[in-house]
């Protein structure tokens, strides 16, 4: 059975070189080292022909380090995992503080129940004025505006609108500006 070899005695190749290289420049440019210091880390690292002989020429100064020196992912331990939360993918929070999701709150529907206004009324008005009467009478004043200012630019053209909203007001009822049925 053979043995891993051990990482420092890998040999290195040329990228591991440059990298060394490239780090010991950021720790010129940061004054960490002299111009004769960097002149001979340079020089030892493009002879270096194992991991162990570059690694030396950092043993005395702070990160950053070559890439190379990191340690291998699978040695760190895996992240803790978060206690177990049924129905919920956060953990809950610390006591006495509410809670990050509160509860949907449901409310009762309500039967909205019918208008005081007439059907009868907001179909005839639309009809027998047709500039958006029976609109305003309903309490749609946007509409209503709208039907207003279409039939004046269009010289009556759009009036067609009104009378048509107040066949279907007639026919099918409507709602208020509430959402409350027209009563019949």
């Amino acid at each position: 059975m053979s043995h891993p070899p051990d990482p420092e005695d890998v040999r290195v190749g040329n990228l591991e070189r440059e990298d060394a290289m490239r780090v010991l420049g950021e720790h010129f440019s940061a004054g960490r080292l002299q111009v004769h210091e960097y002149d001979e880390r340079v020089g030892h690292a493009t002879a270096a022909t194992t991991r162990a002989e570059l690694q030396v020429l950092f043993a005395d100064l702070p990160a950053p380090y070559p890439p190379f020196m990191a340690p291998p992912i699978w040695s760190a331990p895996p992240p803790a995992p978060f206690p177990p939360h049924p129905g919920a993918m956060h953990p809950p929070p610390p006591p006495g503080y509410p809670p990050a999701y509160p509860p949907p709150v449901h409310y009762p529907v309500q039967p909205m129940g019918y208008s005081d206004k007439s059907k009868v009324t907001a179909g005839l008005l639309q009809i027998l004025l047709p500039f958006g009467a029976g609109r305003f009478y309903t309490g749609h004043a946007g509409m209503a505006v709208g039907m207003l200012l279409g039939t004046l630019f269009t010289c009556g053209a759009l009036s067609l609108w009104s009378i048509v909203d107040g066949v279907i007001l007639l026919v099918n009822g409507g709602t208020d500006n509430y959402g409350r049925r027209l009563r019949d």
